[in-house]
This record gives structure tokens, C-alpha cells and sequence, in this order.
């Protein structure tokens, strides 16, 4: 991360690109995942940080969560000002935007902080510090309550968002890896390494476990044929099952049928 003054945004300016309905994939996942925590805050405020160079990605991510929970709000943080007056014209009830980085300029702990396609422009030992800034500035956790804290959603997708994977942060650190992904678009799963987020991109190598498990998911895909004549939706809900034998896979089959796989971080985790 780059340094910077205590007045002035934390971070550095991304490309910028998105694209409506981009991230489709990540908000139903929180929506369903994180709906709960949500509800229960007494202002659950969600930031879509480095929302790019459009505003479609806040806009979309208020009209989602309010599904979950009606009170939910969102706030729209860019680094670049021209991008922020740019969006202020679809401000609306529950809806703003704000100037600033990795700071996260709003008052109180969020509980929710979507980071889509940010840190990809980054280097890998420079995550680490990332989340644990961002992570800081969640919601904390309430016991009394069963409240885990709010949630970090961190990761890297295609430009249309046919492929994207990401990583789930709580106050005190990482949890999980879901991999997400329109099945008719996709030869194998390990297709879905080019959007690894960046702290495992750089680990799709021999020896590391998200290589393992990429391969071992390719190996349940190929073995899991026969049932592709019912569909990729039954092919894949057959190759996550076959994995369960050996990854700890957090959902069930109602997400597989979603086209997605959740595991925990500790089981991907770069080794070092």
C-alpha cells in the first residue's frame, strides 16, 4: 500500500473498468451468507469500495441487499474525485458516495465491505496489510448477541462476471475461498484460476494447496462425465460432493447448484 498523509485517501487509483451486473455472483453470495448479520445490525451500512469508473456496482449491491434486509444501506467509496462527482447523481435513499481509499471514510464499523477487482493491480505481499486495515474497520463481533462481526468480500472476477473468486474476511481475519461461475462457460474448474484473488493467484504452483485443490477439483470434474448429459449444473454438483471427501466445503448443495464452492482459508492458505 502506498503511503500517504493521515488527510489524504489510502491507496492507489484502479483501471476503473466495471460493468452492470458485473458482480451478481458475489452480492447473492453475501446476500445469502451474510443476510443475517445484516438484519440484526441496528444500521447495517455496506461500502462498495473502489466501486470503478460507473456506479452500477453500488447501485446493484443496494438493490440486492435490501432484499435480505430493508434497512440496508450503502456507501460508495472511489479514490479518483472525478469518478465520485460523477456518481453523485444516482444518490438516492439509502444510497451515497464518498471520496476516499482503504481508510473507508464513514462513520461507525461497516458491516460489510465489498472489494471487487481492487487489489489485483497490487503485489501480493502487500495484501496482507490490506485486509488487516480493512478488517479493522468492521463491525466487531457481539457474543451476547451471535453476531460473528461484519464481513470483508475480497476478490477478482471477468469482465462480464461469468468467473470470480473470492475470499470472506470477519474482524479476525480470513474464513473462507468461494469459487463462482456461470457453468456453460466453463471447460474445467481450474479454468477459474486466472481469477484467483491476488493472494493466491501467485500460488497456483506445485506444492501449494490451491494448486491441489484446483487439481483435485479438475480430477472430480473429469471423473464426474457421465452425468453432464444432465446438464453442467448436475456435473458440478457431482464433482463438489466428490471433493468433500477430501476439502472441507463449507455450503451444500443448494449452492452448488448456484455454481459455486465454498472451502476454508485455512485449506488454501499460501504455505509461509
Amino acid at each position: 500500500m502506498t503511503a500517504r498523509a493521515a488527510s489524504r485517501p489510502v491507496g492507489t487509483v484502479t483501471r476503473g473498468t466495471t460493468n452492470p451486473n458485473r458482480l451478481r455472483r458475489m452480492d447473492r453470495w453475501i446476500a445469502a451468507a451474510h443476510g443475517a448479520e445484516l438484519r440484526r445490525a441496528a444500521d447495517p451500512v455496506a461500502v462498495d469500495l473502489g466501486y470503478g469508473a460507473a456506479p452500477w456496482t453500488a447501485v446493484e449491491l443496494l438493490l440486492r441487499l435490501r432484499t435480505v434486509a430493508p434497512h440496508a444501506r450503502v456507501v460508495g467509496v472511489e479514490i479518483e474525485p472525478a469518478r465520485v462527482a460523477a456518481a453523485r447523481p444516482y444518490e438516492r435513499e439509502g444510497l451515497v458516495f464518498r471520496h476516499g481509499g482503504f481508510e473507508v471514510p464513514v462513520p461507525g464499523r461497516p458491516t460489510l465491505i465489498r472489494a471487487a477487482n481492487v487489489l489485483r493491480q497490487y503485489d501480493e505481499d502487500q495484501v496482507a496489510a490490506v485486509w488487516e486495515r480493512l478488517c479493522a474497520r468492521l463491525a466487531p463481533a457481539d457474543p451476547a448477541t451471535g453476531s460473528r462481526g461484519g464481513l470483508l468480500v475480497e476478490g477478482t472476477c471477468d469482465e462480464i462476471g461469468r468467473r470470480h473468486v473470492w475470499v470472506a474476511l470477519g474482524p479476525e481475519g480470513p474464513r473462507t475461498v468461494t469459487f463462482a461461475t456461470r457453468l456453460g462457460s466453463l471447460d474445467r474448474p481450474s479454468d477459474l484460476a486466472e481469477r484467483l484473488p491476488k493472494a493466491l493467484i501467485h500460488r497456483n504452483v506445485p506444492g501449494e494447496p490451491v494448486h491441489a485443490f484446483l487439481r483435485d477439483f479438475d480430477r472430480a470434474w473429469a471423473a464426474a462425465a457421465p452425468y453432464a448429459s444432465y446438464g453442467a449444473r448436475q456435473r458440478w454438483i457431482r464433482a463438489v460432493r466428490a471433493l468433500t471427501a477430501d476439502w472441507p466445503v463449507t455450503d451444500d448443495a443448494g449452492r452448488w447448484r448456484q455454481g459455486e464452492v465454498t472451502v476454508t482459508w485455512e485449506s488454501l492458505a499460501p504455505r509461509g
